[in-house]
Parts: structure tokens; sequence; C-alpha cells
């Protein structure tokens, strides 16, 4: 076993610890709970390990890092999240490898996905990305439509060809009533999904939680983290 090979498996097991423990704590299942790796800055090496030690979902944030990635990746069996602020110029890239993009925030974005998943003959996976620190009609600091946008959202990706709504995700905001304040972001965030889900049933995927906060958004109900730190290490320079 490699040194890189063995670290990976160490911090994995360590990450999978530490999300059973709060699904214990939260009286949850552990199969509630899906890891997502995020790979951002890590070559495509690493990505190979992770699918060797059983990953699954890995996601990434930056297209032109991420579409040679998935390229050289493509025999994984693995399943891609983009992350990432999108642009509508990198959606057809996008499209091209990701199963499922956790960032859409306009409509504008829901129009521009739609018609390249239709081009490229896929079904995309769409979240609605909330921006818990965003005043209504605005977007927020680490981008994220404004809770209010949220049903507008939701209902032009349900109703758009070729996406398929997923449900939300949101980052913790470093900004306004939930700086800092991460369980209750989380929690804020449930009310939302809880919303959405009442009128669409099937978009119940809540992504949130990073590496230094998965407790809360286990605890909070989240069905996905997204962790990037505690297992690939600290980044060697943050782009």
């Amino acid at each position: 076993m490699t040194d890189r090979r063995a670290q990976l498996a160490e911090n994995l097991v360590r990450v999978e610890e530490r999300i059973s423990a709060a699904c214990a704590a939260a009286g949850r299942k552990r199969d509630e709970v899906t890891l997502i790796v995020v790979a951002k800055t890590y070559p495509a090496s690493d990505v190979r390990l992770l699918a060797e030690l059983g990953v699954r979902h890995v996601a990434e944030n930056r297209d032109q890092e991420a579409a040679p990635k998935a390229a050289e990746c493509s025999d994984l069996p693995l399943n891609w999240h983009f992350v990432g602020q999108l642009q509508t110029n990198k959606v057809r890239s996008v499209v091209s490898y990701a199963d499922l993009v956790q960032s859409v925030d306009r409509p504008k974005l829901v129009t521009a996905l739609s018609g390249a998943a239709m081009r490229a003959g896929r079904e995309i996976g769409c979240l609605v990305q909330v921006a818990l620190d965003a005043e209504p009609g605005e977007t927020g600091g680490r981008g994220g439509a404004a809770p209010d946008a949220v049903p507008e959202l939701a209902a032009a990706i349900a109703g758009a060809e070729g996406l398929r709504l997923g449900g939300v995700m949101t980052v913790a905001p470093l900004a306004g009533p939930y700086a800092g304040r991460q369980r209750a972001a989380f929690e804020r965030l449930m009310e939302i999904s809880a919303s959405l889900r009442a009128e669409h049933p099937a978009g119940n995927m809540v992504s949130a939680g990073m590496s230094s906060d998965l407790e809360d958004a286990v605890a909070a109900g989240a069905t996905h983290v997204r962790v990037g730190t505690a297992v690939l290490g600290v980044r060697p320079m943050l782009r």
C-alpha cells in the first residue's frame, strides 16, 4: 500500500467514525447520510485511490480543473457533483461529466443547464443553492439564491427538460444572522427543504456540512455532507 493510499484510507476511517457518531447522536441510521469527497486542487491519482477505497461520490468546484480530471477518471464508478458557482458559458462542459449540479441559483442557469442536458442526451440532477446570508432578490456572498427565491427555482428545475430536481444545498454563511451558527443555519435549510418537498416530494436531498461542521449538518438532518480537507488534507493552495 502506497503512503498516499494509506493516508487516505486512514482519513476516510476517521471521517466515517465522525459521521457514524453524529448519526448515532441524532438517532439516525448511518445509511441516511452520504459522503461526498471534495477533490478540488487534488490530482486524478487521488480520485483513483479514493475509488479503490470505496468512495462513490466526488465533487469539484471549477470546471477548468474538473473537466480533465473527470475525463481521466471516466472509467471509474463515480458520481460527479459540481458544487461551485457556475457561469453559463461553462454549462456545456459541466453537463458532459457532472451527474449533479449543486449550485443552481438563478433561472438563467436553469435554462442553460436544460438546453445543454438535452443536447447531450443526459438527465442532470440539480440542487437549489440557498444563501442564508442573502436578502430577498439578492445573491449570497458564497453564491446561492435568497430563501424567498427557492420555490420559483425549484419549479423551474422540475419543469425543465433534461433536469431532475434533487433538493437543496447550502454553505454555512460567513456573514448575516447565521454567521458562526452552523447548526442554526442547517436547521433553517431543513425548514426550506420541508417546504420544497411539500410541492416536490422527490426533491429530498439536503446537502450541507463540510469538514469542520459535518456533525452540525447531520444533527440537523442533512442527507449529504461534502468533505474535502478531512479526507485529502490541507490544500497546498486555495484558489
